[in-house]
């Protein structure tokens, strides 16, 4: 972050163009909408040269005048189709131009979002979810508002400044030097500043994404919060990123406010001492009172657009930072998942592990994983068992092609797992995880996300087969029962269940069951064993387990410590290792279990 931070702002438009090809689909629209922008900025130009001819229409001047009048009823008609037209013009242009932006907004949206979903998850190891959602919301916000307003009037400002400088010229080029003379320095000034601007933009969007991070945190973990009375301390958390927002915010307020009065004094100082040469000039007769008026019109209209010009470049400055942060997202690394899923593909579920190390990215100097060696073969239950940080979900992780390993093989059926389509390959794995996220939906809808294809008789048949159907027939809406934000209205049990019901119906090939039981009550967790003990049956099954009981049956054992492979065996086999570490873990259980 901090390299972007320091890029220059000719690289940093460089990079926020990229957003522009997201216009390229749109381009005939837009292009229209463009003429028709031009066409309501030049009409409008000229109303102070119409005005001009109003107020001082006189028949002894009219030999001076480029365009002569009959009255002032003709100058009146064309203000009127003047002001017709620019309304027209105005209408037709701000149709388009929404039309392009919510289409190009929309678009932008679902690559962000289906970029967000297809990251690998060292990404969201690197990011804070709450971060990440304020760009997609916060930042197309600042991006919605530059394409349908900033740009356009930013456009129509620079006819503005380009025609009136013309028209300026051509009423008095004397008058004009004069008016002119600022312009240069302020161009100059106004492109520093904006640089300046630029930054601190960037920086209040960043502490505004830090905030919302902060915010997210502590909503999702609310209940952690007042279990540990830290309201003070999250309020006090979230209100220092919140003073910073306020701190940047203020003091780029301040800056553009300093700049914006500079603009004025200079701008408007010199139109007083450009109307006072121009009475001169009129009193002795080098220019005519209609010309000297227009003159005056068409200088008020210059000094405003010109003063509106930095606000404006601020602006778009802003949606610059904004440009740069989604297409960061958009442009990162993603995994090669297919989205048309129409998967068929069948294995054996021969698992092997060959001589497999592994150290996260962020942490290389630390392995998580030593020469791991084991294999399982079609239909075998695999128990995996060990202290908290010995590397047993890291397993599961690699299994299912999260991370890759740092060396070694991963085989499944003796083929290399990195050779697998990687969407195809995912489909033939379900897991049960220890704490299971239920989306906001309802029961339906949680179990049907094993597989979205299907009907309700066979989201109804996994639910049975899961032994889920007690809790949901007692429900009044059965099956149509919402379950609330990660499933916060049903109990533990009730929602490992609905993850069983979920990994039924998906009809995996290989099963993975990470700590399904080991925060259950007794009967949750006889009743929640029963449905697995059906879901294994003839598939490749391997259990993560805390509570030894549930793997008393596995065709092999592999116990874990600090990364490799302390002991394995039969159940038998290790407990029957004298002062073995599974052995000791069964001693120390059967305490537990007496002792309660």
């Amino acid at each position: 972050m901090s390299e972007k931070k320091n890029k220059p702002a000719k690289i940093s438009l460089k990079e926020a163009s990229r957003a522009f090809k997201y216009l390229k689909p749109y381009s005939g629209t837009f292009s229209i909408g463009f003429v028709f922008l031009i066409l309501s900025s030049l009409t409008g130009m000229l109303f102070p040269y119409f005005i001009g001819q109003l107020i001082g229409n006189d028949s002894d001047e009219a030999e001076g005048q480029l365009i002569q009048f009959e009255g002032l009823e003709q100058i009146i008609l064309i203000l009127a189709i003047v002001f017709t037209s620019q309304a027209i013009f105005s209408f037709f242009r701000i149709l388009l131009f929404n039309r392009v932006t919510e289409f190009t907004l929309a678009d932008i949206r679902r690559d962000a979002f289906q970029k967000l979903v297809m990251s690998p998850l060292d990404f969201f190891n690197q990011n804070k979810v709450g971060e990440l959602t304020s760009r997609i919301a916060t930042d197309i916000n600042q991006l919605q508002t530059t394409f349908t307003t900033t740009i356009a009037e930013f456009v129509r400002q620079i006819i503005t400044v380009v025609v009136g400088i013309a028209a300026l010229v051509w009423l008095s080029p004397k008058l004009s030097l004069i008016m002119l003379s600022v312009i240069p320095a302020v161009a100059i000034i106004a492109v520093v500043f904006g640089r300046f601007i630029r930054k601190l933009s960037k920086q209040t969007q960043d502490a505004s994404a830090e905030s919302n991070g902060i915010l997210e945190e502590a909503m999702q973990g609310i209940q952690n919060v007042k279990a540990f009375t830290n309201e003070a301390f999250e309020i006090s958390r979230y209100g220092k990123r919140v003073s910073e927002i306020r701190r940047l915010a203020i003091k780029g307020a301040v800056w553009r406010g300093l700049f914006v009065s500079f603009i004025i004094l200079c701008l408007f100082g010199s139109i007083v001492f450009v109307i006072w040469q121009g009475v001169l000039l009129t009193q002795e007769g080098e220019m005519v009172q209609s010309s000297f008026i227009s003159f005056i019109m068409y200088t008020i209209f210059l000094g405003a657009s010109i003063g509106s010009l930095p606000d404006l470049y601020a602006n778009i400055q802003k949606a610059v930072g904004a440009t740069e942060n989604l297409m960061d997202i958009i442009d990162g690394d993603s995994e090669p998942i297919s989205l048309i899923q129409d998967v068929n593909q069948k294995v054996r579920g021969e698992v092997e592990f060959k001589s497999v190390n592994f150290s996260y990215a962020s942490r290389e100097n630390l392995p998580v994983l030593k020469d791991l060696n084991f294999k399982v073969n079609e239909g075998e239950l695999l128990g995996i068992v060990g202290p908290s940080g010995a590397g047993k979900s890291t397993i599961t992780s690699l299994l299912l092609r999260f991370y890759n390993a740092s060396s070694g093989q991963i085989l499944l059926d003796g083929k290399e797992i990195s050779e697998y389509d990687l969407s195809e390959y995912r489909s033939l794995f379900a897991i049960v995880p220890q704490e299971v996220l239920l989306f906001n939906g309802t029961i339906k809808e949680n179990i049907g996300y094993g597989n979205p294809r299907a009907g309700e008789e066979e989201i109804l048949k996994a639910a049975q087969e899961a032994n889920a159907m007690e809790f949901i027939a007692n429900f009044p809406e059965g099956l149509e029962t919402v379950v609330g934000e990660r499933g916060v209205q049903l109990s533990g049990g009730q929602r490992q269940r609905i993850a069983i019901a979920r990994a039924v119906l998906r009809d995996p090939c290989i099963l993975i069951l990470d700590e399904a039981t080991s925060s259950l009550d007794s009967k949750s967790e006889k009743l929640v064993q029963e449905a697995l003990e059906e879901l294994m049956k003839d598939r490749t099954s391997i259990v993560i387990a805390h509570r030894l009981s549930t793997i008393r049956h596995a065709s092999s054992i592999l116990v874990l410590e600090d990364g490799e492979v302390a002991e394995s065996g039969s159940h038998e086999e290790l407990i029957g290792l004298e002062d073995g570490l599974y052995a000791n873990m069964r001693k120390l259980q059967v305490i537990d279990i007496a002792s309660s």
